[in-house]
């Protein structure tokens, strides 16, 4: 190998190309090699002194690289050490001596790079002036590495000391470039450049560089710290937390914290409702688990999450649907089914409607509580029923307020909670039997609920939020009007449910009532059958009601009996693979030994199940009588007939009322003698008569109160035949109010007045002239038979009534 005596002169050295590395003078490094080319130089360097040239490629994808492909300028340098690693790798470690610049490559050797290197040197002057110009460059470039120094705490303490006793502007220049954390690209042109300005240059452009870099990225660090640092903080607080809640066996308020955001997340609601529950969530995490204020929070939150702000069912539009079910539930109920398929009609041309609040009047029994089930089902909507019957306190409907202790929702908003929609069908039951006292007036409350241009934005105390009851299709049901304040009536569609005529219930019985009670009981058609004539006698004389309770009940009390008497005779019955009852009959067809007998019930032998009748038909009397008057009435299970019978004895002028008589049916007896007294000269009766003589006016059944103006006209007939002595028509009965002057005014109740009247076996009726309206409404098969004959005045009753 040559050595170089002066500047200018090459040595040829063997040649070792770097991937993605540069070596500078004055720094010791160590780097593994494993290219075979790369270890046979090694290998050569060491047996000529251990110098060789470090050059890096060009390109650190190139396998093995020519001349061409290796940077021009490197470094000459000394091998210190060298160590062998697994694989084949040597890790060798070697001091920079100085630059060297690649003059030519040796040819001749195929084994390793070997190539014609000069050596090379910093180019600056030795004068006083550059003097004072390196020591500035000195300092400047140590005040630019302290400045980069600053933002690297873990950079060797040592360096800066080290570089302060450099005394040499280059040397130190290749010290700091060869610590920077730049690539070997840039340190490359730190190498090449020979120049001390020009490397000043480079090098101080890498290190404000460098340091501007530095900046950026604490800054970004400390964004990026503030928020890590929040995030876990509040995560190791809520270790904390969970910690000492779980000590305390709270453990489970943080995870429903955790579940009320998960149902918040799923929950169908407006952007309103979404942040009141996120508040009130908020609010929960900060209570104690078993603290009674958690608790309330936790209620409330459960509350508001179960309630159907959005959620909506979607409505059965098709009216043969609806129909078809109505017609299969329910026999009768006009008026009704004709609503609600008005009600569906509207609903498919507009694609909205607003849902009506229909309230259903009507005697018990008829049907009102189950007819707004069927109604829901006809809809598809989901079925709510509130009873109403003695609720007295507002906040039974508007809730309590969630601060007092055990507060809950309204009635309204807990009814929304188990529909789990927001358009059910709920029915308030018995709103006529809500009343009042000291806390609130209820009706007032529903006056609200039941107002559809108020009710979209309803208030509950305990939840605080408005509630949409638009959607809801309410449906209330009373007894009577009477008790239901006028304003809260005007909100309501009122549709009477009037009593059932006995064809109806002779039908509701057979179709409904029958199969009901005989599933309900055991009992199959094989077992047992009751006939029309059954039927028919059951309700007429051992029922007297408007709807069909009763009659139920006496059926069911048919099925039991038949039901014990079918097992005392030893019939035998088994269940079948299915559960179904397989009768002895059945078992006979199949060869097994018993057989059953059917019991049939017919009119003759239903004294055998139910007994003795308990009521009997109040007929017309045979023969006309003198100061007997029959009288319809209105009763809550129906119509009656009522003889009013008046006597008159020698006295002095008295009026005696017996019978239970309200004060409204006092006053029309006296309006009744009254009238009679005024036309006693036209009749051609003495004024002493009625100061000579007591008179006695009695309604029968004096047990049962009775009130109402509707009797008038019957007591003013009544009077008139006992004074006159002229004898009143044994087959008519009559109805109506009566004034001074003989007037007859208008009564309702007529369709169960004209039944009792037709079943008592009456031929003629007669109603005030204002009723025909009335009376043309109700069904032929109720008046068939029977004449109706309307009254304007007092003479005309006389005329028709008086034999």
């Amino acid at each position: 190998m040559c050595e170089k005596k002066a500047e200018g002169q090459f040595i040829m050295l063997p040649v070792i190309p770097l991937r993605g590395m540069t070596v500078l003078p004055g720094i010791n490094i160590h780097f593994d090699l494993n290219r075979e080319k790369s270890l046979q130089a090694l290998e050569y360097a060491m047996t000529g002194g251990g110098k060789l040239f470090l050059a890096a490629q060009k390109d650190a994808g190139v396998e093995d690289p020519a001349g061409e492909q290796i940077y021009p300028v490197g470094t000459i340098c000394v091998v210190k050490q060298i160590t062998k690693l697994p694989n084949q790798i040597v890790r060798v470690l070697v001091e920079g001596i100085s630059r060297g610049r690649l003059m030519g490559i040796h040819e001749e050797n195929s084994k390793f790079l070997e190539a014609y290197v000069e050596e090379i040197f910093d180019v600056s002057s030795g004068n006083e002036e550059n003097e004072i110009e390196k020591e500035a460059l000195l300092r400047q470039i140590k005040e630019y590495f302290t400045a980069f120094a600053s933002h690297f705490p873990k950079l060797d303490k040592n360096a800066l000391q080290r570089y302060s006793q450099v005394k040499e502007p280059g040397i130190l220049m290749d010290q700091i470039a060869m610590n920077l954390p730049i690539g070997y690209e840039k340190k490359q042109e730190v190498l090449e450049a020979l120049d001390i300005k020009e490397r000043y240059d480079i090098l101080c452009g890498h290190l404000l560089n460098e340091i501007e870099i530095a900046r950026a990225r604490e800054e970004l660090a400390h964004r990026m710290k503030d928020r890590v640092d929040k995030n876990q903080r509040e995560y190791l607080l809520r270790e904390q937390l969970h910690y000492i809640r779980e000590e305390l066996g709270e453990e489970g308020s943080f995870s429903d914290s955790d579940q009320f955001e998960e149902a918040l997340s799923k929950l169908q609601a407006s952007g309103e409702v979404r942040a009141k529950i996120q508040k009130e969530i908020t609010r929960f995490k900060k209570f104690a688990g078993n603290s009674s204020e958690g608790a309330v929070e936790r209620a409330y939150i459960e509350t508001l999450l179960d309630l159907p702000w959005d959620k909506a069912s979607k409505d059965n539009e098709s009216m043969k649907h609806a129909g078809e079910i109505l017609e299969r539930e329910h026999y009768g109920l006009e008026q009704v089914k004709e609503r609600i398929l008005e009600f569906l009609a509207v609903r498919c041309l507009t694609k909205k409607g607003e849902s009506p609040i229909i309230c259903l009047v009507g005697p018990p029994g008829t049907g009102k509580t189950s007819i707004a089930k069927s109604m829901a089902e006809a809809l598809n909507k989901k079925y709510v029923r509130i009873c109403l019957g003695g609720v007295r306190d507002e906040a039974e409907i508007r809730g309590h307020r969630k601060t007092y202790v055990g507060a809950m929702p309204g009635r309204i908003a807990a009814g929304l909670k188990q529909a789990g929609v927001k358009n059910p069908l709920m029915l308030l039951d018995e709103i006529d039997k809500v009343s009042n006292d000291y806390k609130g007036d209820t009706f007032s409350a529903l006056l609200e609920v039941l107002d559809g241009e108020q009710n979209v934005r309803f208030r509950d105390h305990y939840v605080e939020i408005p509630l949409d009851l638009s959607e809801v299709l309410f449906v209330a049901t009373a007894n009577t009007t009477q008790t239901i304040p006028r304003p809260l009536l005007d909100r309501m569609e009122v549709i009477e449910v009037s009593s059932y005529t006995e064809n109806e219930k002779f039908h509701i019985a057979k179709e409904h009532l029958l199969k009901k009670q005989m599933a309900r009981n055991g009992i199959t058609n094989k077992m047992l059958s009751i006939q029309d004539g059954a039927l028919k006698n059951i309700i007429t004389y051992y029922t007297k009601e408007a709807g069909v309770r009763e009659l139920e009940r006496k059926i069911g009390d048919i099925c039991r009996k038949s039901a014990k008497e079918i097992l005392e005779a030893g019939e035998e019955y088994d269940r079948g693979e299915g559960g179904e009852v397989r009768e002895a009959s059945d078992r006979t067809e199949k060869g097994e030994a018993g057989s059953l007998k059917k019991i049939k019930v017919t009119a003759s032998n239903l004294d055998k199940y139910l007994g003795k009748r308990k009521y009997s038909l109040d007929k017309a009397n045979k023969e006309p009588q003198v100061g007997i008057v029959r009288g319809l009435a209105w009763t809550s299970v129906g119509g009656d007939t009522l003889q009013i019978e008046v006597n008159m004895m020698p006295g002095k002028g008295e009026i005696e009322l017996t019978g239970q008589m309200g004060d409204v049916m006092k006053e029309s007896a006296m309006i009744g003698m009254s009238f009679v007294r005024s036309v006693g000269k036209e009749s051609g009766i003495s004024p002493a008569l009625f100061k000579e003589n007591d008179f006695h006016i009695h309604i029968p059944q004096g047990a049962v109160p009775k009130d109402g103006p509707s009797a008038g006209i019957t007591m003013a007939t009544a009077l008139y035949s006992a004074i006159t002595g002229k004898m009143v028509r044994s087959d008519l009965a009559m109805t109506g109010e009566v004034t001074l002057r003989g007037r007859v005014l208008p009564i309702g109740g007529l369709k169960e007045k004209i039944l009792a009247a037709r079943m008592a076996g009456l031929k003629e009726v007669l109603v005030p002239c204002e009723n025909k309206k009335d009376i043309e409404e109700i069904p032929e098969e109720i008046k068939d038979g029977l004449a109706v004959t309307y009254v304007k005045n007092m003479k005309e009753v006389l005329k028709h009534a008086l034999m």
